[in-house]
């Protein structure tokens, strides 16, 4: 009967022993309602699943979860090695909850040297490496590749104007006049003395910058006894600008010239990772992580199971330092080095300048993780503070918080952002375009019908139990009386009717400090000006506005730059951007003829026909 209580634990994983061979694998083990709670991978499956079927020495954590299982499936591989990448990756998609998990996985930028052009621009690049060029990275920020970018500009003088632009110019840009760029696109420089700078800039960026600082101040020397006083001085300005970089690194290691140096800090059930890249034997800048993990789990499980997510979608170095092992670091290394194409060296150093890079990384994941408790600490307490200011059941665990925006009713968005014991979770803010097509222009109460019946139908679908995390346990709206009603109506009509709903407003005079707070069914609430969680929720509504008005300013800038263009079949942004230069404007191009259209690079016979029909053949 289906009222029958579903069987778990060790005689339910027993049973599955008769399945197995000794095949290397991947597991997955179940609870009773077929909700994932561990992926893990077996050289050998059947003597791996074999142990959770035994009671015996496990830890609290591991004994928990062998008594929720009540199912598992597996999967094969014809390596070990398979059988780590594949269980990293389902780790990342599918988040199982006791597994360790790295929940920032945003990608790093590099600094991009073009190469489909005669004059090569320099560029910050993130994302996948499709465009042609040589790239240099990753940085562990923004802010670390715009400060290189610009030094690299002082020193070489390259440019970074786009194609389209580098096409149309015809004197200087202002860029030149302040000696950041030789002006290749009007002929002030050679493309052979361009050239140079490129291979320059290339050296420098591989690491080789004191061979290239000698040959400069030979160059320099050279110069001055020339009496070419002029070149002498363009010459001292990029020494100037390369030892600006070397010394903006702050690090600058002798004995590695390319490598990640990773630090794990635990303390009180949480953990901090911090990752230096170390790249031309310089620091390009690092980065802190803090991944979730259970109270129990020892320092080499945490170890392992960052360095396989971490790498799982990024080109590992040649050198990974760290400050503690893995559980198999020697299968690791092979994993990386068949991602990479190339050996990969894992090591914990024990002596030397290795060891004091570790350590200073271990330093700095002490004190991020000190900052990040004090941090949660505090945190905690304001949502301590935030339901008893509320009568809320209990503290909130993730709060949502609404806005719209718009210019009198055009280029309407939505704007969903989320905050937790920890702070912002950026990963986690939604936008929403109004789709709708009966909502009067400016009509905010429908637009936000609109995005909560679009953000709510699809929890429900994804997690009609609301057994996940995603289910909010506040709602933060910006309005007032008008906009809660509309909220708590769509809610009911949805069946979602425990969900606290809180309106801001800013009250009768407007002004920050004297917000009103409604909800259905109690009287307007005023918190005094001086509480703290009154600007707690202040903090809250203006992220929810940063976020709304940067995502409608950016939706309007596209809808500014959308041409007739746009709408050609086979036009994409390459071809887009080449009509342009070419002919100056949208209405340039539909007068065209199809002689004209086909001089374009990348418009062929068929698609200058088709364009000109689309402008000639229309109605």
């Amino acid at each position: 009967m289906s009222g029958e209580p579903v069987a778990t634990g060790h005689e339910v994983i027993r049973a599955y022993l008769r399945q197995l061979d000794m095949s290397p694998g991947v597991y997955r083990m179940l609870d009773a309602e077929s909700r994932l709670l561990y992926v893990g991978k077996a050289r050998n499956l059947r003597a791996r699943v074999s142990n959770y079927a035994r009671p015996g020495d496990h830890s609290p954590r591991i004994a928990r979860m062998i008594s929720e299982t009540a199912s598992m499936m597996f999967l094969t591989t014809r390596t070990e090695t398979e059988a780590l990448l594949l269980e990293q990756n389902l780790i990342k998609q599918l988040k199982p909850r006791y597994n360790v998990l790295l929940r920032d996985d945003k990608s790093f930028p590099n600094i991009l040297l073009t190469g489909n052009h005669p004059f090569p621009m320099v560029k910050k690049h993130r994302g996948a490496r499709k465009e042609k060029g040589d790239y240099f990275g990753p940085f562990a920020s923004a802010g670390a590749v715009n400060r290189t970018l610009n030094q690299l500009q002082k020193a070489f003088l390259l440019r970074s104007c786009t194609d389209a632009v580098f096409a149309g110019r015809t004197r200087p840009c202002l860029l030149y006049q302040i000696k950041r760029c030789s002006a290749p696109c009007v002929g002030l420089i050679s493309e052979a003395d361009y050239a140079g700078t490129i291979n320059d800039a290339k050296r420098f960026l591989a690491g080789r910058s004191t061979d290239l600082q000698e040959e400069l101040a030979r160059q320099m020397a050279e110069a001055a006894e020339a009496m070419e006083y002029e070149r002498a001085a363009a010459l001292r300005d990029r020494i100037r600008a390369l030892t600006s970089v070397q010394t903006a690194q702050g690090i600058n290691p002798r004995t590695v010239s390319e490598g990640d140096v990773i630090a794990l800090h635990m303390e009180g059930g949480q953990a901090c990772v911090q990752v230096f890249f170390i790249r031309a034997h310089q620091n390009w800048g690092n980065h802190d992580y803090y991944p979730r993990l259970a109270a129990d789990a020892d320092a080499a499980e945490v170890m392992q199971a960052f360095v396989g997510q971490f790498y799982d979608q990024r080109d590992p170095p040649p050198l990974i330092l760290l400050s503690h092992g893995l559980d198999d670091p020697d299968l690791m290394a092979e994993a990386l080095s068949g991602r990479r194409g190339r050996r990969v060296e894992i090591a914990v150093p024990q002596r030397g300048e290795k060891a004091e890079l570790v350590e200073g990384a271990l330093r700095n994941a002490r004190e991020s993780l000190a900052r990040r408790m004090s941090e949660s600490a505090t945190q905690l307490r304001l949502l301590d503070e935030l339901a008893e200011a509320f009568d809320l059941d209990a503290p909130p665990r993730r709060i949502e918080v609404y806005d719209n925006s718009h210019i009198m009713g055009t280029d309407a968005v939505g704007a969903m952002v989320v905050a937790g014991p920890d702070g912002f979770e950026k990963g986690q803010y939604r936008k929403f375009n109004i789709r709708g097509t009966d909502i009067t222009p400016g009509d905010d109460f429908g637009m936000m019908r609109e995005v909560m019946t679009r953000r709510f139908t699809r929890l429900l679908k994804e997690d009609p139990g609301r057994e996940g995390a995603g289910w909010p346990d506040l709602l933060l709206i910006d309005g007032g009386a008008g906009q809660i009603s509309a909220v708590d109506g769509i809610l009911a009509d949805l069946g979602v009717e425990d969900i606290p709903v809180i309106g801001v407003a800013k009250g009768v005079d407007r002004n920050l400090g004297k917000e009103e707070f409604h909800r259905t069914g109690r009287p307007v609430k005023a918190l005094s000006h001086n509480d703290p969680v009154l600007y707690f929720i202040q903090r809250l509504r203006d992220e929810v506005h940063r976020f709304a008005i940067g995502t409608h300013r950016a939706k309007r800038a596209r809808a500014v730059g959308a041409t007739p263009l746009d709408e050609i079949p086979g036009v994409g942004p390459t071809r887009k951007r080449a009509l342009l230069a070419h002919f100056g404007s949208a209405k340039a191009v539909s007068r065209a003829n199809p002689a004209d259209l086909r001089a374009v690079a990348g418009i062929s016979e068929g698609m200058a026909d088709a364009i000109y029909a689309f402008f000639h053949e229309k109605g």
